[in-house]
């Protein structure tokens, strides 16, 4: 009868720290989803700005028409993409590379420099990125934790057998982020 009541009561057990490890993974799976949204309202932020920003610089350098371009392609590109954080983190490297190349013809035109509107939307586009690196920094800490929580002992057993996955980071392509930045005239 002991036997039993000490079986049953590691039954029990079993079962509660199951339900734990259940409820952990589904609020840590909440989190990813959470901060994955947060990254992309700050990509939504940016895409919108980018559109009065090429017409402010079309003003000043017309003969600058490729690249001009090149940021409304990469724009449009990495606003339809819908794929993994992989993917997407690709065509954002694109569109954060033709975004220099646009900041760099500012050195070239001094009146553009000049020009307030312009100057506003290179800063709020300054203040956008920061707030997506912020985002992206906080998203691949909750990737981490999550990955980290179904790739140890004793969730992994629960995370398998739940459809509990690790999940992707978001990261920018370095080479991409640090090819200089080419203007042509």
């Amino acid at each position: 009868m002991g036997f039993l009541v000490i079986l049953l009561a590691l039954l029990v057990l079993a079962v509660i720290v199951g339900i734990g490890i259940y409820n952990r993974l589904v609020r840590l799976r909440q989190n990813v989803r959470e901060s994955w949204s947060a990254i992309e309202t700050e990509l939504r932020r940016r895409y919108d700005l980018i559109p009065n920003l090429v017409e402010t610089v079309k003003g000043y350098a017309t003969h600058e028409k490729d690249t001009l371009e090149n940021v409304i392609q990469a724009r449009n590109a990495a606003l339809s993409n819908d794929g993994p954080p992989a993917s997407q983190a690709q065509s954002e490297g694109a569109l954060s590379g033709a975004l220099r190349q646009v900041f760099a013809l500012s050195e070239a035109y001094p009146q553009l420099r000049a020009n307030e509107n312009f100057l506003q939307l290179q800063t709020q586009l300054g203040e956008t990125e920061e707030r997506i690196s912020q985002a992206r920094r906080f998203y691949n800490a909750n990737v981490r934790e999550m990955n980290t929580a179904t790739e140890t002992f004793p969730s992994s057993l629960l995370a398998g057998s739940f459809g509990f996955k690790p999940e992707e980071y978001f990261e920018i392509d370095e080479a991409v982020a640090r090819a200089p930045v080419a203007v042509k005239f």
